[in-house]
């Protein structure tokens, strides 16, 4: 699995979106100045225009609830899948000679 790094702070894009919209600056500059990959840049551009209505897209609260809503679904899911198993292990005792009835 990739080694990823914590997220950059917010302030931190903030000022980084900041530069690149009224400073001109372009992602390939600030990648050299900041660290940030160019692509990176790009993605929090692409987002913040989302954020603001300005384009179609999933905004930041609704990718996190999203998220959230997948993580919920898959525990149900393995919750159920317990179940199932649970179900069909104490039908069967009950249906053996010797069963608890």
């Amino acid at each position: 699995m990739p080694r990823t790094r914590p997220p950059y702070p917010v302030e931190f894009r903030r000022e980084a979106l900041r530069l690149m919209r009224e400073e001109g600056r372009s992602p390939e500059q600030l990648e050299r100045e900041l660290g940030v990959s160019a692509q990176t840049l790009r993605n929090w551009r692409r987002q913040e225009a989302v954020d603001a209505g300005r384009t179609p897209g999933l905004t930041t609260e609704e990718r996190a609830e999203l998220g959230r809503l997948r993580r919920e679904n898959r525990v149900l899911r393995e919750e159920r899948e317990i179940l199932k198993k649970a179900a069909g292990f104490f039908a069967a005792e009950t249906m053996r000679p010797g069963g608890s009835r």
